[in-house]
């Protein structure tokens, strides 16, 4: 059989949860004697390539890179519906002849795929990583930082969030930059829902761009729902989310799986002092701020922090926690290679998720559990599914560092209570148990 993924981005320049759990599938897939390509892209303001259209090939897997730079967006519509996409994809899939299309992500290359796969007969499946079929951000979080259940029949708070980040870029409207604060993104957007249709905005920039964010919702529903035959949600509560508002393709909850070593964690000598974990995204929505806010309230000596991760994701945010943490046994020690997590894993007695918006199955919660790591995590459904507490660890309040200090310092004042978790922390899924389950379904 020949399959043919489209992911957002992919190795080697971009290597997280996503890109990984393509990659696994068209590993195995391959293994398995069947004929595998991944359609992947470059962001818009990445590098170019000196070509629309590139190809590599990543641990024997051929890819295929479009650079939208060649293509750039330049409304809001085309984020997520894209024409001028759609005579690219139709070249490409004409060549490789697909028997079926799994979509992984479609940022990049937006929803004029489906109407692609469709014109050309190709069965098409997606699996939902993130909520970016119903949510203007992907993350389900709303201007206020509070978590959403998704757009309201307005689109009122979509367009809010939208103001928000917009207001930080020197390139936005004048009236666009005083949304600077969550009750000011709120207001003007309630003020720009109502009057955008009014005479002498009707037509105008502000109504082109109320209506391409009020339109997404609709628009992404009805690709979805006539363009995938199936999609697979790897938590119950994307699922259910995503069934929430208005997904009616069928759903299959299908755990990720990862391969690392299982082997048990060594002994921590008497005397040890417990070693607490960060690995991830550093960046405000990940709350890393959140976990050395409340490390640096613990007693001295009790514990020491380290941190992985990129350091220029975010400079500002970066420099603030490195200020934040100045005194305190808080070390960032940069990203590793994927092949170095589980010894990264062994050496850690807690790895903290505190993340804010709605995490879903984060693959180094996998890994941290396969490892026998016991887990901190914020109590947002996508990851407290995977949480059995008092057996392999526990939860805080979401965004609160109130909560999450007072976990630590129970944790690494009963010392004996931390490392007793590791005997009854595991997680066994396997990526190719995985892809069997994922093969099945096409």
């Amino acid at each position: 059989m020949k399959i043919t993924f489209f992911v957002h981005c992919f190795f080697p320049n971009h290597f997280y949860g996503t890109e990984t759990y393509t990659l696994d599938l068209a590993r195995h897939y391959q293994a398995w004697g069947h004929d595998v390509t991944v359609v992947s892209a470059i962001f818009q303001g990445e590098p170019s390539a000196a070509d629309l259209v590139t190809r590599y090939e990543y641990q024997g897997i051929k890819v295929v890179c479009i650079d939208k730079n060649h293509l750039p967006h330049t409304r809001v519509k085309e984020t997520y519906y894209q024409p001028d996409m759609g005579p690219v994809f139709e070249q490409i899939l004409s060549e490789l002849q697909p028997d079926v299309v799994h979509v992984t992500h479609l940022i990049n290359h937006t929803a004029i795929l489906l109407e692609i796969t469709a014109k050309l007969g190709i069965p098409t499946y997606a699996t939902f990583t993130d909520f970016f079929g119903f949510c203007f951000n992907n993350k389900l979080e709303a201007a206020d930082g509070e978590l959403c259940a998704g757009p309201s029949a307005t689109r009122t708070n979509c367009v809010a969030c939208y103001l928000k980040e917009a207001a930080r870029s020197p390139h936005a409207q004048g009236w666009m930059r005083k949304a600077t604060t969550p009750f000011a993104a709120k207001t003007i957007a309630t003020v720009a829902v109502a009057l955008h249709k009014f005479p002498g905005i009707k037509g105008g920039q502000m109504d082109m761009l109320i209506e391409d964010i009020a339109c997404r919702p609709d628009v992404l529903n009805n690709l979805y729902n006539n363009g995938y035959r199936a999609a697979i949600a790897p938590t119950k509560f994307l699922g259910d989310a995503y069934r929430a508002n208005g997904m009616e393709t069928p759903l299959h909850d299908i755990w990720f799986g990862v391969d690392i070593d299982r082997s048990p964690k060594p002994e921590r000598p008497k005397g040890h002092v417990p070693t607490i974990g960060f690995i991830g995204q550093i960046a405000p929505h990940k709350g890393t701020d959140l976990l050395i806010e409340a490390f640096c309230r613990l007693p001295r000596n009790s514990a020491q922090l380290r941190i992985y991760g990129p350091e220029d994701q975010d400079a500002v945010y970066m420099a603030n926690l490195k200020a934040l943490a100045t005194g305190y046994d808080a070390q960032f020690l940069g990203t590793f290679p994927k092949e170095s997590m589980a010894s990264i894993l062994q050496d850690i007695d807690l790895l903290v998720i505190p993340s804010r918006w709605y995490e879903n199955s984060p693959l180094v919660l996998l890994n941290a559990l396969a490892t026998h790591t016991p887990v901190l995590v914020s109590n947002v459904s996508g990851m407290t599914e995977f949480l059995d507490s008092g057996t392999n660890g526990y939860a805080f309040e979401r965004g609160s560092a109130d909560y999450l200090y007072r976990q630590l310092l129970d944790l690494v004042l009963s010392r004996e209570k931390l490392y007793s978790l590791t005997k009854s922390t595991s997680y066994d899924k396997t990526s190719s148990a995985m892809a069997e389950e994922t093969l099945a379904i096409y």
